[in-house]
C-alpha cells in the first residue's frame, strides 16, 4: 500500500510482516506532523521494491521477515541509488550479535518491541533535526561543521531537565521563521511564534547556542540594559 506524501514531510516506509503491528507503527508515524507514511511492506522483497519505487527518506525496518532477513534488506538498501535512507530497526530481536550487525549496517536507531509512540517520536525528532542540519549546511564544511553533523547522525545528547525534544524543534523552526529576512530575534519574539513564554523560549535558545546551532548577541537599548538577540548559526546578515 502506498500514499502520496504531504509537502514538507519526510517520506517513511514501514516494513513489518505482522499486519496489526504494521498498522500500529503506521499510526505512530502518521501522528508525527513531520513524517508521512508513503508505503507499507510485509516482506523483504516488497520492501526493496517499494524503496526503489518510492525513494523513502526513512524506513522502519523489522529484522524478522518471512523471506529476506531485515539485516540483509538493510545492506541492500544501502546499495540503492539516490541519497542514503535513515533506518530505524523496529524489532523483537535482542541478541547482541543482531544489535551489533544492525549498528554496523548503519541503522540510525534500534527500537525493541513493544515501544510507545512517544519513544518513536523522540527518534523521529532526532532524524528530522539531522535532515535540517544537512539542508542548512554549506557545500563545503569546516571541522566544527563535520563534528556537528556526525554528532547528529549518532543521535543528539539528552536535553537538560525540563526541556523536550518536540518543543526544541518548535523553537528551531520559530527562530528560522523570525529571522527569515536575515535579522535576529528576541526570546519574546521567538516565543510568540512558537506559542510559548519568553522564559521557556530563552531556555531553548540558550541550549541551541550551547549546541552551536544558534548565535546570541546583546543589543543595548536606551536604558543601557542589553537585550539578548538570537539568530540561527551561519545565517547571512540582512
Amino acid at each position: 500500500m502506498t500514499t502520496t506524501p504531504a509537502h514538507g514531510t519526510l517520506r517513511t516506509l514501514v516494513v513489518e510482516d505482522d499486519p496489526a503491528v504494521a498498522a500500529l507503527h503506521r499510526g505512530f508515524v502518521e501522528r508525527h506532523p513531520r513524517f508521512t507514511v508513503v508505503g507499507s511492506a510485509a516482506t523483504g522483497a516488497e520492501a526493496l521494491r517499494l524503496a526503489l519505487a518510492l525513494a523513502p527518506q526513512v524506513v522502519l525496518l523489522d529484522v524478522y521477515l518471512p523471506d529476506v532477513g531485515g539485516l540483509d534488506v538493510l545492506q541492500r538498501l544501502r546499495r540503492l541509488p539516490g541519497p542514503p535512507v535513515d533506518v530505524i530497526a523496529t524489532t523483537a530481536a535482542r541478541e547482541l550479535d543482531t544489535v551489533r550487525r544492525a549498528m554496523a549496517g548503519g541503522v540510525q536507531h534500534y527500537l525493541v518491541k513493544p515501544f510507545t509512540a512517544a519513544t518513536l517520536h523522540e527518534r523521529l525528532d532526532e532524524i528530522w533535526r539531522l535532515h535540517e542540519d544537512v539542508r542548512r549546511a554549506a557545500s563545503e564544511l569546516d571541522q566544527d561543521d563535520v563534528d556537528r553533523l556526525l554528532a547528529g547522525s549518532r543521535g543528539h545528547a539528552r536535553l537538560p531537565k525540563g526541556l523536550s525534544e518536540r518543543s526544541l524543534v518548535l523553537v528551531v523552526d520559530a527562530l528560522a521563521a523570525a529571522c527569515r529576512e536575515g535579522t535576529d530575534a528576541s526570546a519574546s519574539e521567538v516565543g510568540d511564534v512558537a506559542g510559548m513564554s519568553r522564559v521557556s523560549a530563552r531556555r531553548y535558545l540558550e541550549h541551541l547556542v550551547v549546541l552551536g546551532r544558534a548565535e546570541m548577541n546583546p543589543r543595548y537599548g536606551s536604558a543601557g540594559r542589553p537585550e539578548n538577540r538570537y539568530r540561527p548559526s551561519g545565517l547571512p546578515s540582512a
